[in-house]
């Protein structure tokens, strides 16, 4: 069965590739002899390439050591053939209408009409359009593995809030989301990310969730990084999807198991106040406010997002208090329960959607492929009294590269008012 799959995939691989080649054998015709080899033979050598990785792909196991080698070599493929399809769209659309002409004249020479011109060929100009519709994606999401995964920006809004206490008035709370160390492949740039974090001198930081992508060892050598993230009134933090181990295959429940304990482990050795359906006072001059966290809770398969967030428990001990900030990783929780069942909610910081690591922020317009799967997706927004910022990611999950959509690191700024 493995065999037969295998066989059709690498088929319809060389089909794509004899199709395009066609259009870039046509193009490259004037090219100078090296660059007109270097661009026919790559194609081809982009082909080797991924036959290579289907073949690995079939063979290997999916959940052994090489998962992050897995991840990477897929995603490659993914880049190679998704640009090489719009490639071959305007080619095939190019098709349409040069068979079209062809019939109208073949069924005019059979009515023995005359028809002046010479026979119809692809333009050139649709050749060359074909080429640049392959080129533009491949180079956007090679640069935005190389540079777009690690650059960093600090993002600063202010929040009103009516009943904060004067001793907090003006505190500045820092967020970090979605981590995702797995993914890392530059440490030092990583390393720049926490510093830039850490020179905005927050009050408070909170890590929303998603510290890993498949396994807690996933982080074992970023200790030394994000270990540097330090509060004066410290550092919070909650689970996210991510980090219960569902996007794996475990060789028994108890390693699974294991697996989740090591991640509550790292948080503690990260120095982070990990909130587990739960909550913490601070205290400022006789000023209280609470910090509340949630385990993930989400919209869809409860397999891959788990509703293990129980924040009618969480927010015990906290009625009297005037101002609640809550940690819950998925924005979807704000409008499915947070808003509607607890108004008492004033502040919520989510993560989770990574802005879809692809997306146009220009002023006051953003688009991302997001906001069709999440209503808040990145940034701030408001109904009636209550607040709610998603953080776009520091990380990445499945593409290790941002498009116009770069990591976030957020200050956001408590104002009484």
């Amino acid at each position: 069965m493995v065999g037969n799959v295998l066989l059709l995939q690498i088929v319809l691989l060389l089909l794509i590739d004899t199709y395009i080649y066609t259009s870039v054998f046509r193009t490259t015709q004037r090219f100078k002899p090296f660059l007109k080899n270097l661009v026919r033979w790559g194609i081809w050598g982009l082909t080797a390439i991924a036959i290579g990785v289907v073949v690995w792909y079939n063979f290997t196991d999916p959940y052994y050591k090489a998962m992050s080698i897995r991840q990477w070599v897929i995603i490659i493929v993914i880049m190679i053939y998704g640009s090489k399809l719009l490639m071959l769209l305007v080619i095939f659309i190019d098709d349409i209408q040069i068979n079209a002409r062809r019939l109208i004249r073949f069924l005019k020479s059979r009515s023995k009409e005359k028809i002046p011109g010479k026979p119809i060929t692809r333009a050139e100009f649709f050749d060359k359009t074909a080429m640049v519709a392959g080129l533009v994606p491949f180079a956007s999401m090679v640069t935005g593995i190389l540079s777009g995964a690690t650059d960093y920006r600090v993002i600063k809004k202010t929040v009103y809030l009516p009943n904060l206490p004067n001793s907090f008035d003006g505190m500045r709370i820092g967020q970090i989301s979605d981590i995702h160390a797995g993914t890392f492949f530059n440490k030092t740039a990583v390393k720049g990310g926490v510093e830039m974090l850490m020179k905005e001198q927050a009050d408070v930081v909170f890590f929303t969730g998603d510290l890993v992508n498949y396994q807690t060892d996933e982080v074992e050598d970023y200790f030394d990084v994000f270990n540097k993230i330090r509060a004066p009134l410290g550092v919070f933090s909650s689970t996210g999807n991510h980090d219960y181990g569902n996007y794996r295959k475990w060789p028994s429940a108890e390693a699974k198991r294991k697996n989740f304990q090591d991640l509550l482990t790292a948080h503690r050795l990260l120095g982070y106040d990990l909130l587990m359906n739960e909550n913490r006072l601070l205290e400022s001059g006789g000023d209280r406010i609470a910090i509340i966290g949630v385990e993930n809770w989400g919209m869809g398969p409860p397999e891959r997002f788990p509703k293990y967030g129980k924040l009618a428990e969480a927010i015990k001990g906290t009625e009297d208090v005037p101002v609640r900030i809550l940690l819950s990783h998925d924005p979807s929780h704000w409008d499915a329960q947070i808003r509607p069942e607890f108004p008492g909610i004033d502040l919520t910081f989510a993560g989770h959607t990574h802005g879809f690591q692809v997306g146009i922020e220009v002023g006051k317009f953003s688009w991302s492929p997001s906001q069709y799967i999440y209503k808040q997706w990145a940034g701030l927004y408001k109904e009636g009294e209550q607040y709610l910022y998603v953080n776009r990611g520091f990380g990445c999950i499945g593409y290790p590269g941002r498009v116009g959509m770069p990591p976030e690191l957020t200050i956001i700024e408590l104002k009484r008012g």
